[in-house]
């Protein structure tokens, strides 16, 4: 490639640079203006002198072949790429603000606003893996947040793209990544498994709640591979007040064999945005690391993290989907229950690793004051969520894979719809009512549901009233 073209005043493909507002060890970025763009934008140029790292054009190349197929508020939208013949760039928005970086000073930042900050991450990559991508490099300095909220994922020169060559993988033996927050599959060369980024989002939650990383400063391969043998001290060993919600989250993201972790960063997500309903194990209650017995048997056991075939990041997360289903626990709606389970049972039958989310709406009047108790006396709320849990009984789910939720709205299509796209469910199981006056007037909350959902809807009819649709020459909705 010819001498580098860039410089303030200097125009390349219609772009005007301008200052440059960081130089990094693998980049420099640059502010540019387009006469038909009118966003600020950055343009981000890869260090090609002689002497450089060789890896650090391998990973512009991948960022320059990733980041145009991006989509969504949790990526730097991109404006346009230039080829290494004449001058190599990416261009992207440029987004208010800083980097989780400068948090740092900040640490132990207080439980609950790390558990938001990091359900924010943990949506961003739930959307980047269903885009094919792995990230492979989450800490701090590759996070940022739009001023509507969204956690925004950058720097995708270490990521892989499960429909792409990988030229990192091809090209070096080495792993390539921030040492603190590797994976230790990533030491044995694994670079398909989006558990990986999951792994690094538990170092950063630990990092965050606890002020130390767990594996320490090691930069040296030797050390990272520790890792593969070697728990971290858990959290409760450095703060006596950790919330033992908060280490079960923490230690299942950092377990050594990936299979042991969150399948999905969607149910990452799921547990973060409902802290009161996840379910405790051991992990929770640990306060020493393992035994070296423990640690030496698993370092010589040679079948423990063996290389694997190459996986397929879509279908391992369409494994593993959360499916939310709409109950009814008003008197009258049993037989109309039963049908929502037993579809409820044959989806799960063939997902093992899914999460089902059990929902009820408590509709609330809209003038009217609401009364909190039944005319029995009893408690609303809690009595639909024991009827959830009842409901739920037979499915024989284990409880790290189920919650129940009552939601309280006026609108409860509305509610059902919010509940679904804040927890990212990917499939929403309705029932249909019978016909009624004040259905055909207003249309049904599963009509509705099915019509505006972002996920799969399936309305559920019970037995008898199909057969009264299908005499009457209806569908099945």
């Amino acid at each position: 490639m010819p001498k580098t073209l860039v410089k303030p005043g200097a125009e390349i493909d219609g772009y005007t640079i301008g200052e440059c507002v960081h130089a990094g060890g693998m980049a420099t970025l640059w502010t540019v203006t387009h006469p038909g763009i009118d966003v600020p934008l950055l343009m981000k140029i890869p260090r090609v002198s002689e002497g450089e790292d060789p890896a650090a054009i391998v990973s512009f190349e991948m960022e320059m072949m990733i980041l145009p197929r991006l989509a969504g508020p949790h990526v730097p939208a991109c404006f346009g790429t230039g080829d290494f013949a004449r001058q190599a760039y990416v261009v992207i928005e440029r987004i208010a603000g800083t980097t989780l970086y400068k948090r740092l000073p900040d640490l132990p930042l207080p439980y609950e606003e790390a558990r938001l900050l990091v359900a924010k991450i943990a949506a961003a990559l739930a959307d980047l893996h269903r885009q094919n991508v792995i990230h492979h490099d989450v800490k701090p300095s590759s996070i940022m947040f739009r001023e509507t909220g969204e956690a925004v994922l950058i720097d995708y020169g270490l990521s892989h793209h499960d429909h792409l060559p990988d030229l990192l993988q091809e090209e070096f033996r080495l792993p390539y990544g921030t040492a603190p927050y590797m994976a230790p599959e990533r030491l044995l060369g694994v670079r398909d498994d989006p558990r990986s980024d999951l792994f690094s989002l538990g170092v950063l939650l630990y990092f965050f709640t606890t002020g130390e990383r767990p594996f320490g400063e090691g930069e040296t391969l030797r050390a990272m591979r520790r890792r593969l043998w070697r728990d971290p001290q858990p959290p409760r060993a450095l703060r006596a007040d950790y919330p033992p919600w908060l280490q079960e989250v923490v230690l299942r993201c950092l377990e050594i064999e990936p299979v042991w972790r969150y399948p999905t960063a969607a149910q990452l997500a799921f547990d973060l945005a409902h802290p009161d309903q996840v379910k405790l194990t051991v992990r929770s209650k640990r306060i020493k690391r393992d035994p070296m017995r423990v640690a030496w048997r698993r370092r010589f056991n040679q079948g423990v993290m063996a290389p694997r075939a190459k996986s397929d990041v879509a279908a391992q997360i369409a494994s593993s989907p959360i499916i939310a289903v709409a109950l009814d626990t008003a008197e009258g709606a049993a037989e109309l229950n039963e049908a929502l389970r037993v579809t409820t049972e044959r989806i799960l039958a063939t997902l093992p690793s899914a999460r089902l989310a059990c929902v009820n709406v408590l509709k609330l009047n809209r003038i009217a004051i609401d009364r909190t108790l039944d005319e029995q006396g009893s408690n609303k709320h809690i009595d639909r969520l024991v009827a959830l849990r009842h409901w739920a009984t037979p499915l024989k789910l284990d409880e790290s894979r189920l919650t129940v939720h009552v939601l309280e709205a006026v609108d409860p299509a509305a509610a059902l719809l919010e509940f679904a796209e804040v927890n990212q469910a990917d499939h929403v199981i309705i029932g249909a009512r019978q016909s009624s006056f004040r259905r055909t007037l207003l249309g049904s909350v599963s009509a509705k549901v099915a019509a505006e959902a972002a996920c799969t809807v399936t309305v559920v009819r019970p037995p008898r009233m199909a057969v009264d649709a299908a005499e009457a020459g209806e569908g099945t909705g």
